[in-house]
């Protein structure tokens, strides 16, 4: 079974000779090979130059051999296709270029031809799938209607984010209304990157925590089931979320949902219907940690997920630039010697 054949197979639920594995995006952070790029290349030079941006994509590949690669881009190219640009702050962090804050500003963003203007991923997306021939899956990704709104209406990141839940309690026809339009940006988005040859994609709604839990469903659920009812079935959808949100995520198409490390496997385990598929969900910061200590974390999660099909093996969020390349090969390791 070639790597491809068992990421695929895990993301329809059917039996696999061992978990697959890949790590959030950005998986190369902590590899040298990445760092001497970034000696001569910004962050945003990488993803916005397809053979670049395919590199980085496959360094992680090549090293560790993981059963999917994610095309290394980054969400905020919607927001800069819309005509928001961003940057990276020097002490960390974003900046867009202006804030989003109601409807008067809404005429400042350029809703035509958002997929045109994003080319660059697709002809990355080309790139690698190219290079990958056809032995591990390829992963595109966008982030969700709610959390791209939540930065681009606060005007970069901010802790904690408030502005968007302001606005649609202040305002809730425009606020729904600018959601709408993201996620017809969004779904064209992914169209183009399945064209483009992504196998799968996923959606991340890492700023699912900006939103109660009670209005999760209003505010951002509802939009993630209209993404994936637009992608009609053409590729497996993972949908990663943070928290006790995932009820509201069963039922929104997805194949796949994907948990941070906060959230019960057991439980999920439980819960969920053997037809959707789970991914997650180790404590990135134990790949900062010792060799005993992935050693561990590893089997538990291997242990309390053993025997259910759909399972695939990933981080509870990104890889921290700081994770040891020996901690993920030994977590790699530990996996392939897994069965089931």
């Amino acid at each position: 079974m070639t790597c491809r054949e068992r990421f695929l197979n895990a993301c329809r639920c059917q039996p696999v000779d061992r978990p697959p594995v890949w790590l959030m995006r950005q998986a190369g952070r902590a590899l040298p090979e990445y760092r001497a790029l970034r000696e001569r290349y910004s962050f945003l030079d990488l993803v916005r130059t397809p053979e670049l941006a395919a590199e980085v994509t496959l360094q992680p590949i090549r090293r560790f051999g993981f059963d999917a690669a994610i095309i290394f881009s980054d969400i905020l190219v919607i927001p800069e296709a819309l005509g928001q640009a961003y940057r990276f702050r020097d002490g960390g962090g974003i900046d867009m270029a202006f804030p989003i804050r109601s409807a008067q500003d809404l005429p400042k963003l350029s809703w035509e031809g958002v997929a045109e203007r994003a080319q660059y991923v697709f002809d990355a997306l080309r790139s690698t799938q190219n290079q990958l021939a056809g032995q591990t899956a390829l992963i595109g990704f966008s982030g969700s209607p709610w959390t791209l709104a939540n930065f681009m209406v606060e005007g970069g990141s901010a802790k904690p984010f408030t502005q968007a839940l302001h606005w649609w309690r202040e305002d809730r026809r425009t606020f729904e209304g600018f959601l709408e339009k993201l996620a017809q940006s969004v779904a064209e988005y992914l169209k183009g990157q399945i064209a483009a040859g992504a196998e799968a994609v996923q959606i991340f709604d890492s700023l699912s925590e900006a939103t109660p839990i009670a209005e999760y469903e209003a505010i951002s659920a509802r939009w993630i089931r209209t993404i994936i009812a637009e992608l009609a079935g053409r590729v497996p959808v993972m949908v990663f979320s943070r928290g006790p949100r995932w009820p509201s995520l069963t039922a929104s198409g997805a194949q796949v949902l994907s948990v941070d490390w906060m959230v019960s496997l057991p439980e999920l385990r439980r819960a969920l219907p053997p037809t959707l598929a789970i991914q997650g969900n180790l404590n990135p910061d134990v790949l900062n940690g010792t060799i005993e200590g992935v050693t561990t974390e590893t089997t538990r999660i291997l242990t309390e997920m053993k025997g259910r099909n759909g399972f695939i093996f990933n981080l509870g969020h990104g890889l921290p630039p700081t994770a040891t390349i020996e901690n993920v090969a030994r977590l790699v390791e530990i996996i392939r010697n897994s069965h089931g």
